[in-house]
């Protein structure tokens, strides 16, 4: 890496000399953006993973963190894309260290007592094997908040056992809801497991860890399973069940298309239109708007045993115009219709593209930072980095000094 670091570890930039920053200032050739958002200031320590971690590191990256990806010296396991094209991986360095041996465990320790944070998503027992686990890492740091990312847990009978978020998710009672009457669970990508029930479980222990560190100094484990923040996921589903207002049998609920009222109809052009008219107020915008048009003979939604003459003229409507069409009828609308818009066209969407929800940064487009804040607004950092692209940059700057001899002897390794 060339260019150079202004201000200190815990706010520094260099810029693009294609780019210039909020302050007109152009030099080096990587782009570092000066931490805005309401993490400025907080350290955190990534040890390379898949998936939910990953993504915890990217959101916390995002909000201002200075977050440092501890690398494998040779990258393996599953990878979605080569590192510096993995959008999980943006708005961090990386470093690459050998945490098999002993010196690199020192190194890493080192780190650790300069840092706020820390996020590993091995199975459990890996880093207290490796002389990393919390215990080691809180001789060194006691504020530290030490986040584990796992499927299963730090226990249990499944705790050392593999599994995906389709395990997860499925073990948890969050995937047989899903999917239509008469068919199999339908998987919901991995956003339910990997990422919501995961990524979104860990970033919530560990801010509220950090709070608890930086009022008593004291630091603590965060134990964030995708099964649990499934399963925590659940709640208003869970609340109907014991209610008696939901039926484990798949697709005859109000949220999971049994309801004509709450489901997605094909097009003209076959593509698709989603309604969502729960409320009477909603589902009568609609109806009005398509009797305009000369749609009538809609049958009565408030009588179930029509739901599905309902959902066969809801059909047949639809059917008869395209999906450009309809959004042009019902954009704007108390209706609650919109199209289902495929990913590749989302960040053109008028909506989108007006709150600038997608950006094109670094030459990949991708969703901007979320949520947005008044006061210390995030912005886009860093573009994904090569395994080891920063080693130098970070060993240094975060004070370790024996950089050339860690490189040297291949403890450390530096691809830039």
């Amino acid at each position: 890496m060339s260019g150079m670091l202004l201000g200190t570890a815990h706010n520094w930039f260099s810029v693009n000399p294609c780019d210039r920053d909020s302050n007109g200032v152009t030099i080096g050739v990587v782009t570092y953006i000066k931490s805005t958002g309401p993490l400025a200031g907080v350290r955190v320590i990534e040890l390379v993973g898949i998936g939910p971690g990953p993504f915890a590191a990217m959101l916390l990256a995002d909000l201002g963190a200075e977050v440092i990806r501890v690398d494998r010296p040779k990258p393996g396991g599953l990878q979605v894309a080569a590192p510096e094209r993995d959008l999980l991986g943006r708005g961090r360095r990386s470093v690459a260290l050998d945490l098999k041996s002993e010196r690199g465990r020192r190194v890493l320790l080192d780190l650790v007592a300069h840092a706020d944070g820390l996020i590993e998503g091995f199975r459990p027992g890996v880093t207290e094997r490796l002389g990393i686990g919390p215990d080691d890492c809180f001789a060194v740091n006691p504020r530290l908040v030490y986040g584990r990312m796992t499927g299963w847990g730090q226990d249990g009978p499944l705790a050392h056992t593999a599994g995906h978020d389709i395990n997860y998710i499925a073990t948890a009672g969050a995937l047989d809801p899903i999917g239509r009457a008469g068919g199999p669970p339908q998987v919901p990508l991995n956003l339910l497991g990997d990422f919501a029930g995961g990524s979104m479980y860990l970033v919530t222990g560990m801010l509220a860890a950090l709070l608890h560190a930086r009022s008593t100094g004291e630091g603590q484990v965060v134990d964030a399973a995708i099964v649990d923040g499934a399963a925590h996921l659940l709640g208003m589903i869970t609340t109907l069940h014991n209610n008696g207002s939901w039926s484990d049998q798949r697709g005859t609920n109000l949220l999971d298309t049994g309801a004509p009222f709450y489901d997605v109809y094909r097009t003209a052009d076959d593509r698709w239109m989603s309604v969502g008219g729960l409320e009477p107020q909603f589902w009568a915008a609609m109806i009005g708007i398509l009797e305009s048009q000369g749609f009538t003979d809609i049958p009565d939604r408030n009588d179930p045993s029509l739901w599905s003459d309902l959902r066969t003229r809801l059909q047949a409507i639809f059917e008869q115009r395209t999906q450009a069409e309809w959004s042009s009828l019902f954009e704007g609308t108390e209706a609650c219709v919109a199209p289902v818009v495929p990913l590749g066209e989302a960040p053109e969407h008028a909506h989108l593209k007006a709150r600038g929800t997608y950006l094109k940064h670094e030459g990949q487009v991708q969703a901007a930072p979320a949520p947005r804040f008044s006061v210390t607004p995030a912005k886009l950092g860093l573009a994904p980095r090569p395994t080891g692209a920063d080693t130098r940059a970070v060993l240094t700057d975060w004070g370790i000094d024996d950089v050339d001899s860690l490189i040297n002897d291949g403890i450390a390794v530096d691809n830039n």
